[in-house]
């Protein structure tokens, strides 16, 4: 089995993950649509005046969890990782979110919308991943938690 490919596909599959932030050693979770690129690096797209958002800005280091709908009846799957992440301010890296976010989660419209809101103006973040942990009974019964490093 190729882990890494597992890990993609799984992120190609899914479109909402909680993620975790820690300021001042008190934990947040939320929920973010989100989108991968080949290289395993998540994109979201959030307000800027988020709770996570702004604990992005102060402490970047971040967990997720990913699961795709199942029953309890199902054999289980899940992924989590940690890594850094960051608001998104070169016109490059945004266009770049941009490419494998829009469509998949929002139109381009509605991105644009969302960026020129007065109220509420939205980014985007990544997370360049650190550590990819699979639970996966799926593919490996006999050892199902499985570790991908960078």
């Amino acid at each position: 089995m190729n882990l890494r490919k597992l890990i993609k596909d799984y992120l190609e599959e899914a479109r909402l993950m909680q993620l975790a932030t820690s300021l001042n050693n008190q934990p947040w979770v939320c929920h973010v649509w989100f989108a991968a690129d080949e290289y395993l690096n998540i994109y979201w797209f959030s307000s800027t005046r988020r709770r996570h958002s702004k604990e992005v800005m102060k402490n970047p280091k971040v967990s997720a969890a990913i699961v795709l709908p199942h029953t309890p009846e199902d054999t289980p799957r899940g992924l989590q990782l940690e890594g850094d992440a960051q608001i998104l301010t070169d016109e490059k890296d945004i266009k770049k979110a941009r490419s494998v976010y829009e469509d998949r989660i929002f139109s381009k419209q509605v991105v644009d919308d969302f960026m020129k809101s007065k109220d509420s103006p939205h980014k985007f973040y990544r997370i360049k991943p650190r550590l990819f942990v699979l639970f996966d009974l799926v593919n490996f019964s006999e050892n199902p938690r499985q570790e991908l490093e960078f």
